[in-house]
């Protein structure tokens, strides 16, 4: 007997996204993933000035901020052929760095975590033996009786007055919870803990940026200058504002993020053997160590490249210009394309149509035979592809970055699992965790290059020779890329006549959790879900722990409706607005 399991909205995750699974028995036979909401963000875009885009696309996300502003800035540089400063691209890879890691350690924390994490079990925990533990693992600070004695009081009021909060709607007590009491309590700490660690990292957006969120960019470098004896631009007490931040940073990472990860993966090694899907992988590449050119790819941190079928022997190269290796099929999508439903676009060409022709809700269930998904479906040479972390962290493993390689060893050597584990929703999470511990090391080389530049004289941080529309070309396109903490992003922008003719954003939740193309070959999500065995399908949480190791972010997609299915508002922009 087969039966259909729907979590809509699936929850923890920027945006909406819905999950049906088709069961067999108690194992998940096939899923569909589904964007609920509808982007936009290109038709606003139409006839803009191309410098401003990266102001729009920044509102796609509250959380993704920095990096679509990134990713549009790159690609309207790509396409005037504008170099930036070495200086500029060092902060460039401090703001993203701080991004990653602010992200990483939320994610965790604040959104994945408690897929593993029984809340109410800590109750029970003793907070002395917690601090033993703790004191176990690492020497951070907050680790005595005393400071676990107090989580364990505010969490047995929360608990008794029946205002868990935060803690509301989790599915505590499931017998998938393996965690004794006191991991319990200390994971519970530090999910307190980096909730105020979080307030103060993101200072490093505001001084580079201005403000965060949607911190300020600029087309040709950044908008910081550099001047240590003016106190209106980035002088000696602000460059030592970022030393401090990166200090709290790394030490979060290495005190609590990286062992927290290892000692909670320690009781669900049976996870290292589920939840990949795909076996392929593509990564975009980024993060040029020494400040230099994007056009380098050799000197990224994070290689560019792409593994079929779990092979880390043979790495293809990848050319995302070509539109012979990146299209997006709409088969199964609510879009429509000029040419048929069934062909692909590279994204220069690409074309945002919509037609929505799916149930109004609410609806028990999608038909997913026909449209079901306001995503798009990228492929690259055809393959279905997963992005992210474990792509990442797969690339630099497969080259050899040094590393890399020491700490994904160390990992799968004190979790006594094999190497196949790094397939799987484990393995993604790890993958996280391990990726946030290279950035924070290397965040620090880039700040000491920063200075040392400083230092002997440099302090450019702007390009402006190319800043003017009348020594631009007629016609220009160009493609920005990034590794957005989620996985590679990519903005494409065609220009003509100095104002913005087509562009795209392609995201990395769009490769993930895309649906179906024109094949029937499912994205990264739903081939994940492929085989999960469920406990109980009223309380799916062997789903959302796949999915979550993703961190989904649906975001990308905007769109306002009342439970009818009827417009709410309709926002009209003039092009010249």
């Amino acid at each position: 007997m087969t039966d259909r399991v729907v979590v809509d909205p699936v929850t923890r995750i920027e945006g909406h996204l819905r999950i049906e699974v088709q069961m067999d028995g108690d194992t998940i036979a096939q899923a569909y993933s589904s964007g609920t909401m509808v982007r936009g963000i290109e038709i606003i875009l139409q006839g803009r000035d191309p410098r401003d885009a990266w102001a729009f696309v920044q509102r796609i996300c509250g959380v993704c901020t920095l990096v679509h502003a990134m990713a549009s800035i790159r690609s309207v540089e790509d396409a005037l052929q504008i170099e930036v400063p070495k200086n500029a691209q060092l902060i460039r890879n401090l703001m993203i760095g701080a991004q990653y890691i602010h992200d990483h350690v939320m994610h965790f924390y604040h959104l994945h975590a408690l897929d593993w994490v029984d809340v109410v079990s800590c109750l029970n925990a003793d907070p002395a033996a917690t601090s033993t533990l703790a004191q176990s693992l690492s020497n951070y600070p907050n680790s005595s009786p005393g400071h676990f004695a107090d989580v364990q009081k505010k969490v047995r009021t929360f608990v008794e007055q029946g205002q868990l909060g935060i803690f509301n709607k989790g599915y505590w007590g499931h017998p998938a919870y393996k965690l004794p009491p006191e991991a319990n309590l200390m994971a519970v700490a530090h999910y307190l803990d980096a909730l105020s660690w979080q307030r103060d990292v993101v200072q490093l957006h505001t001084i580079f940026g201005g403000k965060n969120p949607h911190p300020n960019f600029v087309v040709g470098g950044t908008p910081s200058a550099i001047d240590l004896n003016s106190d209106s631009a980035i002088n000696q007490k602000r460059l030592s504002q970022v030393q401090d931040v990166i200090n709290r940073m790394r030490m979060f990472v290495d005190q609590v993020y990286v062992p927290d990860t290892l000692a909670i993966a320690s009781f669900y090694k049976d996870w290292g053997a589920q939840g990949e899907g795909l076996g392929n992988f593509l990564c975009f590449g980024d993060l040029p160590m020494t400040g230099g050119s994007l056009t380098d790819t050799k000197s990224f941190l994070f290689p560019r490249g792409a593994i079929l079928n779990r092979d880390l022997s043979t790495i293809h190269e990848v050319d995302l210009k070509d539109p012979g290796q990146v299209q997006e099929f709409v088969a199964h999508s609510w879009y429509d394309y000029s040419g048929g439903k069934d062909q692909g676009l590279h994204p220069w060409d690409g074309e945002t149509k919509f037609n929505y022709d799916g149930p109004k809700p609410p609806y028990k269930q999608l038909d997913v035979d026909k449209s079901y998904s306001w995503l798009k479906s990228p492929r690259w040479k055809g393959h279905s592809m997963e992005v992210g972390p474990l792509a990442r962290m797969l690339l630099m493993y497969a080259t050899g970055n040094e590393q890399a390689k020491a700490l994904v060893d160390m990992t799968l050597s004190k979790l006594e699992v094999p190497v196949e584990a790094l397939f799987s929703t484990l393995g993604r999470t790890a993958a996280r965790t391990l990726e946030s511990k290279i950035i924070a090391d290397n965040m620090q080389g880039w700040y000491d290059q920063l200075i040392a530049n400083i230092k002997a004289g440099d302090t450019d941080t702007f390009a402006e020779e190319k800043w003017d529309p009348k020594n631009w070309p007629k016609s220009a396109k160009g493609a920005g890329f990034m590794e957005a903490p989620r996985g590679g992003l990519s903005h494409y922008v065609v220009i003509e006549d100095a104002k913005i003719a087509n562009y795209q954003a392609v995201v990395p939740t769009t490769w993930n959790a895309g649906p179906r193309d024109a094949e029937g070959k499912p994205g990264a999500y739903e081939a994940a879900l492929q085989g999960h065995k469920m406990h109980d399908p009223h309380l799916p949480i062997e789903i959302l722990r796949t999915i979550h190791s993703f961190d989904p972010c649906l975001a990308c997609a905007v769109h306002v409706t009342d439970p009818d299915g009827e417009e709410l508002v309709q926002v009209k922009v003039s092009p010249s607005a």
